[in-house]
């Protein structure tokens, strides 16, 4: 046991240097880690929300409104497929979450059903059309009346699929910011929790993560006044819609809503329209969509430099641009987030290549963030903010500043500890405290891990097991120096019948980590990841480590008695 091959001590002392050196960034400034060599580690460990500071939002996701567009959908698809069928129908409407519809002949109500019908599918595609399986549409009749209304099953797997894709699309638009570690998980049914360390501008979080971003394009009919105006009092075309232009009207300031924006339903504010804002009429079919584009990317206009929004589409969305570009020369089409129209340019020639650019009124960092948003993704629904607390530096320093006391003192403790009762061999318990240390800040900085409080709490019990793996070697050297066996002899006992005990212990503390990490979530991961971390290391530098210290002792010393 006391002896050690030239490798293994090398190896050895190689993972011990691997630790420092993976630890040292965190003790440089910014400008010494961005001097060092392109292979020189530098990354540090990244400190969570609840020491550094940051935003937390908590997230309804707005089920209700996608249901609306699933009935308006389907909606569509009946009076497309009556149509298609030839049966004469009308009263199509979306009643108290039901599409109704009336078959104008009473002998085609048979047919219009088995039509109808073919609009269910099955809510798992896997199952097939195996009979039982729950389906996405239930079909009512009464006479010449049908119902049409989305099933229970179905409900549920379009508010979980809703809640999965928003989570994603946040994840990914939270990524441009550069953020690292941010937290983002379901909480409840239709709520989502964000929380995003170090971020110094939580509303341009707010602004990046709130937007639906849902981009269309639709060709432009009118910026006439008096059609304009006749839209506002209702004689308007079912094929078309008034849009808002460059920013929809908010209320003002003596409105119980002041600053927000005015929805088209409150006519007694949109009846302002033309003295407010700048509105468009538009084809309410939208021709291309933010699904069709490929890439976006800020730039600045060719001409003029200010900020603008290149875009490039797909395959398809590139094929159709063409040809609508191709056959509407000399018109207008409008491009339109979220329900505004941001541009509307006129077309002065096929744009066969597939690529443009929005221009508006961006400034470069607004170019940058509609750019990631549609690189991101439309949002499934919109987002409203239920809850909403920003954690200050000042107070994330305090935290910083206490668990950093908390691990010096345990820390200390914990070293004054053995030397005291161990002697010489307390130096070697810790100096293998020190490595251990350095291995658990290598580790957390090599892997991009993020330290919240209960990681430092899991750091301090870690310090507090390693030395009990020495607590148990070493006692079991006295008890064997005691019986009489010789100093080496009495060390090697030490070291292989408390490998057991220690291994023991150690597995089945890394089981729990492993299941608090696999089960929890925020805090209670950043534990179980530091704890982890620290049974590992723990093991290896009180059994190794301080294993090779001593036989280096030994060798040199032979003393003839131990000091324990």
């Amino acid at each position: 046991m006391l002896h050690f091959s030239p490798w293994k001590a090398t190896l050895v002392l190689l993972a011990v240097l691997a630790g420092v050196l993976f630890a040292s960034p965190n003790l440089m400034s910014q400008e010494l880690r961005d001097s060092l060599p392109g292979f020189a580690p530098t990354k540090t460990i990244n400190l969570g929300l609840d020491l550094q500071g940051g935003s937390h939002l908590l997230l309804e996701v707005d089920v209700d409104k996608v249901m609306e567009e699933r009935l308006e959908a389907a909606l569509d698809d009946a009076r497309s497929r009556l149509r298609s069928e030839r049966i004469p129908a009308g009263s199509f409407a979306v009643v108290n979450n039901e599409v109704t519809l009336r078959v104008t002949r009473a002998e085609d109500a048979d047919r219009a059903e088995v039509a109808l019908e073919t609009l269910s599918q099955p809510v798992d595609p896997s199952l097939g059309n195996l009979i039982g399986g729950a389906r996405t549409l239930a079909i009512a009749r009464d006479g010449t009346q049908f119902r049409i209304s989305v099933t229970p099953e179905n409900i549920e797997e379009i508010r979980r699929r809703t809640v999965t894709q928003s989570i994603e699309i946040i994840r990914r638009r939270i990524d441009v910011l550069g953020t690292t570690e941010p937290t983002i998980q379901r909480q409840g049914r239709d709520r989502v929790l964000v929380q995003v360390p170090g971020i110094d501008d939580p509303q341009r979080l707010k602004d990046l993560i709130g937007k639906t971003a849902k981009m269309t394009f639709h060709m432009a009919t009118s910026f006439n006044a008096s059609d304009i105006d006749n839209a506002v009092n209702g004689r308007i075309s079912p094929l078309e819609q008034l849009l808002p232009m460059d920013s929809p009207f908010v209320y003002p300031a003596d409105h119980p809503q002041a600053g927000e924006p005015a929805p088209s339903e409150d006519k007694q504010y949109w009846d302002q329209c033309l003295t407010r804002v700048t509105c468009v009429l538009v084809q309410k079919r939208a021709i291309l969509s933010g699904e069709d584009l490929r890439s976006a990317s800020q730039g600045f206009h060719p001409q003029r430099g200010d900020a603008i929004v290149n875009f490039t589409f797909d395959q398809n969305g590139a094929r159709v641009f063409g040809r609508l570009t191709a056959e509407n020369t000399g018109r207008s089409f409008a491009v339109v987030l979220d329900g505004v129209v941001i541009t509307a340019p006129r077309i002065q020639g096929p744009i066969l290549g597939g690529s443009g650019f929005i221009e508006g009124s961006f400034s470069v960092e607004s170019a940058s963030d509609l750019a990631a948003l549609l690189n991101a993704g439309a949002l499934p629904a919109p987002l409203t903010i239920e809850e909403e607390r920003t954690v200050s530096a000042t107070l994330g320093s305090d935290s910083v500043t206490a668990g950093r006391n908390a691990l010096i003192i345990g820390f200390l403790a914990v070293v004054v500890f053995m030397l005291v009762a161990y002697g010489l061999f307390g130096v070697f318990a810790n100096l293998a405290l020190f490595a251990n240390v350095a291995l658990i800040a290598g580790a957390l900085s090599g892997l991009g891990a993020t330290l919240t409080l209960p990681g430092i709490a899991g750091i301090i019990l870690t310090i507090g097991m390693a030395v009990d793996a020495n607590v148990l070697i070493f006692e079991r050297i006295r008890e064997e120096a005691r019986s009489g066996r010789t100093p080496a002899n009495a060390i090697e006992a030490g070291y292989s019948r408390a490998l057991s005990a220690i291994l023991d212990a150690n597995i089945t503390t890394l089981i729990a980590t492993v299941i608090l990490f696999q089960f929890g979530s925020g805090p209670v991961r950043g534990f179980a990841v530091t704890l982890s971390i620290g049974v590992v290391t723990s093991v290896f530098t009180a059994f190794l480590f301080s294993r090779l210290l001593m036989a280096t002792w030994f060798k040199a010393a032979r003393p003839k008695a131990l000091p324990v």
